[in-house]
């Protein structure tokens, strides 16, 4: 098992740094919203539509409204000529935020919570607010200047988010951070991810200076809500009755279950970095 994770995680990485390096920035874009398409098919049966062609008919709508929103964000008519327009991606990465915040009370309401949203045309609905304004996060971040190494840390300040979390959690984890979701998170760990992108944070100013402020508020509200995208999505398949997204990706469950924390943490840093225009 450990042998298949590790061949399947070299496998993504390896795919991910040659889409994010090599790929122009609208193919960078498409390659992301691919990604989620497929996270849609999973948040299909998530949202408690298990026949193919139910699946297949949400995928088409997330298609649909990401083509719309990419048409508002004048991402669909890229060219070299083209300027985005960071008023518009502020809009939709607001509304993006808001939904996180709007998922925390659900999360800690749960199992309570679920009544408001249990019904699968909601869960449906949700996972639009989830999958879409990731998409456009990644695609703004990735067409700033540097944008690559941004994604990089994007993807870096998750995973200190998660591997701070397990080891202080499983050499200090007493309280339980939320568990009726997700009984081996503790709050000792999620202080732990803290603490490893707070020391993230002063190895990136050391390297490429600005104003260190800035630099913290992007990165410390981006750890905060990586965890929350993982607690949701638990949250979802606990309800759900299922262990993983689905099995497409040999021992590691789903693609959900690898963005989760990202379709968070993507939006938040987006909006944080265009906010403080870090690092000047």
């Amino acid at each position: 098992m450990l042998k298949q994770r590790v061949i399947t995680a070299l496998f993504l990485v390896a795919i991910f740094l040659a889409a994010l390096f090599y790929f122009p920035i609208p193919l960078f874009s498409a390659f992301v919203a691919i990604v989620m398409l497929v996270g849609g098919w999973e948040w299909a049966n998530l949202s408690g539509f298990v026949r193919p062609w139910q699946r297949l008919l949400y995928v088409l709508l997330l298609a649909v409204v990401t083509a719309l929103a990419g048409h508002y964000l004048g991402v669909l008519v890229w060219s070299v000529d083209v300027v985005l327009d960071p008023d518009k991606f502020r809009n939709l990465l607001v509304v993006g935020c808001i939904w996180w915040a709007v998922a925390l009370l659900f999360v800690q309401g749960f199992p309570s919570s679920a009544i408001l949203w249990r019904h699968s045309l909601l869960r449906g609905v949700m996972g639009l607010c989830v999958l879409v304004p990731a998409w456009a996060a990644f695609t703004y971040v990735r067409a700033q200047d540097h944008g690559a190494l941004l994604v990089l840390l994007i993807v870096a300040v998750v995973a200190c988010a998660d591997i701070g979390g397990y080891f202080t959690g499983r050499r200090w984890g007493k309280r339980k951070l939320a568990p009726a979701v997700s009984p081996g998170k503790t709050w000792e760990g999620f202080l732990g991810g803290v603490c490893f992108n707070f020391l993230l944070s002063i190895v990136v100013w050391v390297f490429v200076g600005g104003n260190y402020v800035l630099l913290l508020a992007i990165i410390l509200p981006t750890s905060l809500v990586s965890v929350l995208g993982d607690l949701f999505e638990s949250m979802l398949k606990r309800q759900r009755g299922i262990k993983d997204s689905s099995a497409l990706l040999p021992g590691h469950g789903g693609v959900l279950d690898r963005v989760d924390s990202l379709t968070a943490a993507a939006p938040v840093f987006a909006l944080a970095l265009l906010s403080t225009g870090w690092p000047g």
